[in-house]
């Protein structure tokens, strides 16, 4: 079998590139290509429709580069495109590819961690109301409640490079103690969005020091090499160059600058015109 195909990562902007650090730590043989939709994002504050629609046109185009294999690292399509993608549109796109997200291998893990069954979340207000990470966890974990907190000036933060700065402090503070009205006896608490890992830091050192804080990279990356070993038909396809390769629907230097934020070294992207 011909290994020929790469390992599409997609995200509606750059966050997704904390996912993809964590897959080259992992698995840095494979290639893969990135691609971030900088142009319509973000996509936590749009409709479930024009997610969907916009997940799905990254999808077909990745299959169209040769991937056989799509992961969504957003959490926002993830919640909201998914499930209809593998369902409704998978079979006429690809006869043989797959499209897998982040939150069931999320949950999947995060309801291992705790002692008290008791579960925070910090996500998008669009994860927030699609209610995924709730409804995932009611089915393989049903003792355990999960608490959500909606963080809409999270993103705009990291995204205008103001995280680290002391203005961040109130609003990381705010949601923390949102979260933590909701009940007391939260002993974990998962950050359900790429861009957060960026405040993991601040988080952690306004939290009683027995909560433990998880971001979704290190998960979702086990969970990719367990899927590759559990379907050897996918992996004996990928191609094995070591090579990334970057695109982004907005211009190149704009996302080239903001990369190193997210993936820890600078990148050389491609304009990718229209999905």
């Amino acid at each position: 079998m011909t290994r020929n195909c790469p390992i599409g990562v997609f995200d509606s902007g750059s966050g997704g590139l904390t996912i993809l650090k964590e897959f080259l730590e992992v698995l840095p043989d494979y290639d893969y290509i990135y691609l971030g939709d900088h142009a319509r994002a973000p996509y936590g504050t749009r409709s479930f429709e024009i997610v969907y629609e916009y997940t799905l046109q990254a999808v077909k185009w990745f299959f169209d580069q040769g991937c056989e294999l799509v992961i969504i690292a957003c959490n926002t399509a993830s919640a909201k495109a998914l499930r209809t993608i593998q369902q409704k549109d998978l079979q006429h796109i690809t006869k043989t590819g797959r499209v897998l997200g982040v939150i069931r291998p999320t949950t999947e893990i995060i309801g291992s961690k705790t002692k008290t069954n008791h579960i925070g979340i910090f996500a998008t207000t669009g994860t927030v109301a699609s209610q995924s990470y709730i409804l995932e966890l009611e089915h393989l974990w049903p003792n355990i409640i999960a608490h959500q907190q909606a963080c809409p000036m999270w993103v705009p933060l990291i995204e205008n490079n103001e995280h680290l700065d002391p203005g961040a402090d109130y609003f990381v503070q705010k949601y923390i103690d949102l979260l933590l009205e909701q009940e007391a006896s939260i002993d974990t608490i998962l950050l359900a969005c790429t861009h957060y890992p960026l405040l993991s830091h601040k988080i952690k050192e306004r939290l009683p020091a027995h909560i433990q804080v998880f971001d979704q990279g290190e998960i979702v990356a086990k969970s990719l090499v367990n899927y590759l070993e559990r379907h050897p038909t996918i992996e004996q396809k990928i191609s094995t160059g070591r090579s990334v390769t970057f695109y982004t629907t907005e211009h190149a230097e704009r996302f080239n600058e903001k990369a190193a934020l997210f993936f820890g070294k600078n990148i050389q992207s491609k304009h990718l015109e229209r999905l």
